[in-house]
């Protein structure tokens, strides 16, 4: 008896599952996080919250990013957004291209009042993700940084990019 009863068991999770499919999918929030792989002023990596919306074709999200190395007055913040349209989907993986909007605010130079600059970029980059599961993913992202800062004047500059994430999706 516990044969058959294994059996039907097993016929019921086949007959009601259905094939696999890019997680992320339309609909469905992804929150995790993303370190940076690049540093950052004085060999800083900024990593922090992420969360994205995934509306099918594309997927949009936000991002707070936190590092507080050794030392006084010299903790980052960073706060944008992201749009990336999926180019190209398969069952367990999407290729996108799009970009980050964002801010960042930095110490200056070990200053004693903690004065701090504000630097606004924008990073046009691509984004792999690839799905453990339906609704675990891991991320790659790589672009350029062009960015501008606040300080007693303008400078701009652009460096390249990437950063590594992961995000765990809600239907």
């Amino acid at each position: 008896m516990k044969h058959i009863t294994s059996l039907a068991a097993l016929l019921v999770i086949f007959a009601t599952s259905r094939s696999a499919e890019a997680g992320g999918q339309e609909g469905s929030i992804g929150v995790g996080a993303e370190f940076g792989l690049a540093t950052i002023l004085d060999d800083v990596n900024l990593g922090g919250a992420s969360v994205n919306y995934d509306a099918g074709m594309f997927h949009v999200g936000g991002f707070l990013g936190f590092a507080d190395p050794e030392g006084a007055d010299n903790t980052r913040y960073a706060i944008g957004g992201r749009f990336f349209y999926h180019v190209h989907q398969m069952a367990s993986s999407d290729f996108s291209v799009g970009g980050n909007v964002g801010v960042l605010s930095i110490p200056i130079g070990g200053d004693p009042d903690n004065e701090r600059a504000t630097l606004m970029y924008i990073e046009p980059s691509f984004q792999i993700r690839a799905f453990l599961a339906t609704n675990v993913a891991l991320s790659f992202t790589g672009g350029l940084v062009i960015g501008a800062i606040d300080t007693s004047g303008l400078a701009i500059g652009a460096s390249p990019s990437g950063n590594a994430g992961f995000h765990y999706y809600f239907f």
